[in-house]
């Protein structure tokens, strides 16, 4: 088979069918000849991959037999292009994105700073397509990771009043202060905001919001941890108000009783998101590798 960079098609695609069940990096690697990893990385991120005709950025995606992976021969002409949002996912009814530290998701009173909503309907506005884009969920400025928006507002209706049948993983890293004396646990709590917005726990009930987060110490060293965060409830500052109940708070969070702040922000990255599609029911499983910066500071 000819290599990829020697492939010279009319065509706007080169077509690859799948014969076994893999997923999407293998089956690059493997059917386009001479091709590195990077290379292969390179082609998902540009969104030059298509499965089944749809743009597929996700390196784990599963393959089946019968299913037909396309290379474009060239990279789209609208792409999202910020150093602030990246596309991970896009479909007719639901976009993921990977959020940078530093900006808000979405609108605040007051704040006329630009947001990840305002990316996408920039995205979606110069692509001349009619849908809008309606936030599902937030991460706070300080945290990066991965985000939902539906396209459509009876599709954001459905997740956020579906949002505990149809989540099926979330999960977080953060780099805690000091060594976390357990390897693995469960904060329970209900939680309260004040005006200050400021959210307070206790462990009774206090007519709050319960929230549930479960915990993993991945690794300790240079006076901090690096934890896994999984989380059972999804409510406002949940892991860093539980991580400051067990006395070891995010690093850069003083708002919630860090002491340190080695990056600049809130060591907090939402690295997994899997859910139950609202139209499909298709099960989606996103992933993104967390900043190298966290393991860099237990060194």
């Amino acid at each position: 088979m000819s290599t990829y960079f020697d492939q010279k098609v009319a065509n706007r695609y080169t077509d690859y069918p799948v014969r076994e069940v893999t997923e999407l990096l293998p089956f690059l690697m493997t059917a386009i000849h001479g091709i590195s990893r990077t290379r292969a990385k390179e082609l998902l991120s540009q969104r030059m991959v298509y499965v089944d005709k749809k743009i597929t950025t996700q390196f784990n995606t599963p393959l089946r037999p019968g299913q037909l992976v396309q290379i474009g021969n060239r990279r789209h002409k609208h792409e999202l292009a910020s150093r602030w949002v990246r596309l991970v996912y896009e479909d007719p009814f639901i976009l993921v994105v990977e959020k940078a530290n530093g900006i808000l998701t979405n609108t605040q009173p007051g704040n006329k700073a630009q947001t990840v909503k305002d990316i996408l309907d920039e995205y979606v506005k110069r692509t001349n397509r009619s849908f809008a884009v309606h936030t599902v969920h937030c991460l706070d400025r300080q945290t990066s990771g991965l985000l939902l928006f539906a396209k459509r507002r009876d599709i954001q209706q459905t997740l956020t009043d579906n949002w505990q049948e149809l989540i099926t993983d979330r999960r977080y890293i953060a780099v805690c202060e000091g060594d976390m004396e357990q390897n693995s646990g469960t904060v329970s709590s209900w939680l309260t905001d004040d005006r200050m917005f400021i959210v307070h726990s206790s462990v009774t009930d206090n007519g709050g919001k319960r929230a549930i987060t479960h915990y993993h110490t991945l690794k300790r060293g240079g006076g901090y941890s690096l934890v896994e965060l999984k989380l059972d409830t999804g409510r406002k500052n949940q892991i860093r108000v539980h991580m400051q109940d067990l006395h070891h708070s995010i690093a850069g969070d003083y708002k919630y009783g860090a002491q340190t702040d080695p990056l600049h922000r809130i060591c907090l990255h939402a690295f997994r998101l899997a859910f139950r599609h609202p139209v499909t029911g298709e099960l989606l499983k996103f992933e993104t590798p967390f900043p190298p910066a966290f393991t860099q500071l237990l060194q």
